[in-house]
């Protein structure tokens, strides 16, 4: 085993962490990890995300519903246009895309770098809503629900299915808001709702890769194993380590990870 996959397999233990910890942010790291560490493309990286994100919300949702934490009526409206977004994405819209977008002057955009432009634009919002949740969400929210609000669910879940089958991220940041703020539900099951509905989506988004990626299911399984691990980790320490603070932290990180992608990718 090379030194460049023993450290891609540390981050996947350090993804489950971060998942533990803070309850997100697992797609912010696999996918940089899998392009930048272990040489994958950003089509094969996103992917394989899906199947690693989805796969230990799994886990988590697993412990949600034996706490009967779950709103399972929000979560499958919420859920339906989601997945058919993002199963459209990755069977049809992500294999026929051109290799070339356009050319401008000496400038070529592919799609690779447009996929990782857009996940560095959602590192950049998802670490903006890290630092600034406490103003985005609060309990003082929650009011009663108005069913007016069905066609702006729906709407958010068609474009949250959107952008995780372009960048096989799970859209946790932008799910929970949503359901705390349009279903007024309570945070701590908006979260667990939300775990549920982004463990579907992102392994259901995943099948649609099953016909189009030359999937290396030994690493997959292996490196999804190691995320997992990680996760019942970070939930012991998170017993005893302040969640707000470490949020607010990866939050930053986030951010600094996102401008160094687009760095990266544009000079």
């Amino acid at each position: 085993m090379e030194l460049v996959e023993i450290l891609g397999y540390i981050g996947a233990l350090i993804v489950g962490l971060v998942l533990g910890l803070i309850g997100g942010g697992g797609s912010i790291l696999t996918v940089p990890i899998l392009v930048y560490f272990l040489n994958f493309s950003p089509i094969v990286a996103t992917g394989y995300s899906l199947f690693v994100v989805g796969s230990t919300a799994l886990v988590g949702t697993v412990r949600n519903i034996k706490k009967n934490s779950i709103d399972f009526k929000t979560a499958i409206i919420f859920a339906i246009p989601s997945i058919i977004t993002i199963f459209m994405v990755r069977s049809l819209v992500i294999p026929n895309l051109p290799e070339v977008i356009f050319t401008l002057g000496g400038f070529s955009l592919t799609n690779s770098l447009l996929i990782m432009l857009i996940f560095s634009i959602t590192m950049l919002l998802a670490g903006w809503s890290m630092i600034k949740s406490k103003n985005v969400i609060s309990e003082d929210t929650v009011k009663q629900f108005d069913s007016s609000h069905y066609f702006a669910i729906g709407t958010q879940a068609i474009g949250i299915g959107a952008l995780a089958g372009l960048v096989g991220a799970g859209g946790g940041f932008l799910i929970v808001p949503a359901l705390v703020l349009l279903v007024k539900l309570p945070i701590k099951k908006a979260i667990s709702t939300s775990l549920f509905i982004i463990a579907i989506q992102s392994l259901i988004g995943f099948l649609g890769d099953l016909k189009t990626l030359n999937i290396n299911w030994e690493f997959l399984i292996t490196f999804t194993l190691i995320s997992i691990i990680g996760i019942f980790i970070g939930l012991a320490l998170s017993k005893k380590i302040s969640a707000k603070r470490l949020k607010r932290g990866f939050g930053y990180f986030t951010i600094v990870m996102a401008i160094y992608i687009l760095f990266k990718e544009l000079f």
